[in-house]
């Protein structure tokens, strides 16, 4: 069966999911994954090019044709050993990785029928791992350097195993009361089961990592004091802060902002109060703005939490929303609206300051613009108004500038994102950054690319002594 046998089997094993009854009822997982036995189906698709494009168009550049061929054979313990060697947490990165604009784009079967389904495979593996208790490997001597690592997102998970394993001492640093970054606060636990985040978090600990949670840099200590007791200090976190439309009645009861908004679920449980103390409230029509996945996110959390209809309003149309095609799919499964070339001008409220109405004015799409995509201009004279309880706003995020502003030696740009070098190395000797806080908001896997590279350098000059 498949290429492994020299046939060409052009469609991908489908995957299998939960019922859609189930889907708008709970907060479980939708994608339930492939079994061993579709995942050895799958695999064996693969044609195993000698030049694979997969992986260059993986940012972390995994042995992809590796672990599938070893996959298809039934070794799971030597192709999870191959994408280890690149990737501490396959089961994280199997399920959020946008790789369909990444290794599946350039996959060779691609242009033959559906390219290998090489993030369902590595979920496998990850899941495979996880049943079976993720083992710790042996780590190096100890070096006697401590390094400081500031937030627990992909980056900062990936900067602390990886430094732990080499046998530095280190010490995580996270504001929030629990670990995990965008992990734990911003991906609800259908798409990323919080079983999996812990799971992970677990083995970081188990390396020998101490985390701190609870803990504000720039409120708790500033960088030079950490400076003062750590022989390097990273900085990993992340883009939390939300962005605004800037426009009247944003401030209206029943608007939230989408990082709000999920931390109240995703973080604070509030998805199971009165069990927990957190409350949310969801009236019965749910207006989100926004058109990536965490307005995708947004709007399936508000069906779950009993919303009687959810729209999306997104300014350009579906072919430029940036949102994964797959959570795009899921949505419209679920029964969430999506309402294009509508751009919100501002909020209309009732006499107790609640949220009502969205006003909003149609789109016309014009040359694209710095991102790729097609402007959207205004329509003039098209406004219209969209009924609501609850209002998302789901448009973006940026850094929080709370260690920026408390370290006023670190170069920063304009909108607050810190400047590296190509290693993560600041403006101030010993301290280095990876992820969106360099970047700006953009994906799991780049954190973690970018988290494994600047891993590399800390352990270079701490090892050389610079």
């Amino acid at each position: 069966m498949g290429a492994v046998r020299g046939e060409v089997v052009k469609r991908a094993v489908p995957v299998r999911k939960l019922s859609l009854e189930e889907r708008r009822a709970t907060f479980k997982e939708v994608v339930l994954g492939y079994t061993a036995e579709e995942a050895i189906a799958e695999a064996r698709r693969c044609l195993q090019c000698k030049n694979p494009p997969c992986v260059q168009a993986c940012p972390l550049h995994i042995d992809i044709p590796g672990f599938i061929r070893l996959i298809a054979k039934g070794r799971f313990e030597e192709a999870l050993a191959k994408v280890k060697e690149r990737n501490d947490f396959p089961a994280i990165t199997g399920r959020v990785c946008p790789q369909e604009l990444l290794c599946q784009r350039a996959c060779t079967m691609g242009r033959l029928g559906d390219p290998i389904s090489i993030g369902k495979l590595e979920r496998f593996l990850g899941d495979y791992e996880i049943s079976r208790g993720i083992r710790v490997p042996k780590v190096e001597a100890k070096t006697g350097k401590r390094v400081a690592v500031v937030g627990s997102g992909p980056a900062g998970l990936t900067v602390a195993a990886d430094l732990a394993k080499l046998g530095h001492s280190v010490t995580m640093f996270e504001a929030l009361h629990k670990p995990g970054g965008v992990l734990t606060y911003g991906v609800p636990d259908f798409r990323l089961p919080k079983s999996v985040v812990d799971a992970y978090v677990d083995y970081v600990r188990r390396l020998g990592v101490e985390i701190r949670v609870d803990s504000v840099i720039g409120r708790l200590y500033t960088i030079d004091e950490l400076l003062e007791q750590y022989d390097a200090v990273f900085i990993g976190t992340g883009a939390g802060t939300p962005k605004f439309l800037g426009v009247p009645g944003e401030n209206l009861n029943g608007v939230y902002s989408a990082n709000e908004f999920l931390i109240r679920v995703n973080l604070m449980r509030a998805c199971e109060f009165p069990e927990y103390d957190t409350p949310i409230k969801v009236g019965r029509r749910v207006v989100v703005i926004g058109g990536g996945n965490v307005a995708m996110d947004a709007a399936r959390v508000a069906l779950r939490l009993g919303a009687e209809e959810v729209v999306v309003l997104y300014r350009r149309t579906e072919a430029e929303m940036p949102a994964r095609r797959e959570e795009v799919e899921n949505a419209k499964e679920e029964g969430i609206k999506l309402m294009f070339l509508a751009q919100p001008i501002g909020f209309i409220g009732d006499k107790d300051g609640w949220v009502r109405k969205v006003r909003c004015i149609r789109m016309r799409l014009g040359e694209p613009d710095e991102s790729g995509r097609r402007r959207p201009i205004p329509i003039p004279g098209s406004e219209f108004t969209v009924n609501a309880d609850t209002v998302v706003i789901a448009i973006g995020a940026r850094v929080n500038p709370l260690i920026q502003r408390t370290c006023p030696k670190l170069k920063v740009r304009r909108d607050g994102t810190i400047v590296t070098d190509e290693w993560g190395r600041t403006s101030i000797p010993r301290v280095y950054a990876a992820g969106d806080v360099v970047t700006g908001a953009a994906t799991v896997i780049e954190a973690i690319a970018s988290g494994k590279r600047v891993a590399e350098a800390i352990h270079r000059d701490l090892v050389e002594g610079r």
